[in-house]
């Protein structure tokens, strides 16, 4: 009976956590997760509920966290706070400028609710950990945040944009979604310009203005962009 609960109370505190990362989760997503079947998943948000969690059911999307509901800070392994550590460096040689600080000051807060133990190794480790990709740390964008945000909030941008030719033209463009690409961010966004879905680098745009204008969401996933867009 007790080598059986333990599974489960680590799974319920790893599906409280999920639970806190994401605004919407479905029975389906932590089942896969878990690798436990839905109607074990259905009694784990039974058994959280009645331990006073306050779980919201939307019908047919997933579970969420009541709004403004907080639990104590998560507490990190030490292989879940390396990785956290290796991928600070990884960030930080990347080509926008706004991505490293960002994430720079995020994972300050990261460390923060580490145990004392763990800070020790994770300044020791931040300092053995090298990536020769962009070792000049080389900044070439500083715009992938405000693209970011705009994608998420569904907001109108203008860009100046410059060919590798040079020429440059002015865009009102729907940002869709970005990718890395050699070192290089590109935002995939509807250019009203050329009606059409184009790519463009966001290390080429000379200029980003967000609209007060908002667009219809596009109803289309990444990968159908590739397959549709990238084979003409």
């Amino acid at each position: 009976m007790e080598e059986k609960e333990k599974p489960r109370l680590s799974r319920l505190t790893a599906i409280i956590t999920q639970l806190q990362s994401k605004r919407l989760i479905t029975a389906r997503d932590l089942a896969e997760k878990h690798n436990v079947s839905i109607r074990t998943i259905y009694r784990d948000i039974n058994t959280l509920e009645k331990s006073g969690i306050p779980i919201i059911t939307e019908e047919g999307k997933g579970y969420s966290l009541m709004e403004g509901y907080h639990l104590p800070p998560v507490l990190f392994t030490e292989n879940e706070a390396n990785a956290l550590i290796t991928a600070e460096q990884l960030v930080l040689r990347n080509k926008d400028q706004s991505f490293s600080e960002n994430y720079s000051d995020a994972i300050i807060k990261i460390k923060s609710v580490l145990r004392y133990s763990q800070k020790g190794k994770a300044d020791l480790l931040s300092d053995r950990i090298y990536f020769k990709e962009n070792d000049k740390d080389e900044k070439s964008s500083n715009y992938l945040m405000k693209i970011q945000s705009a994608i998420t909030n569904f907001h109108l941008l203008e860009i100046e944009y410059s060919s590798l030719g040079g020429k440059l033209t002015k865009r009102q463009i729907e940002p869709f979604a970005v990718y890395s690409n050699k070192g290089n961010w590109l935002l995939i966004a509807f250019c009203k310009l050329r009606n059409e879905f184009r790519a463009f680098r966001i290390d080429l745009i000379q200029q980003l203005t967000p609209q007060n204008k908002t667009f219809s969401p596009h109803n289309m996933t990444i990968e159908q962009y590739f397959e549709l867009y990238i084979k003409k």
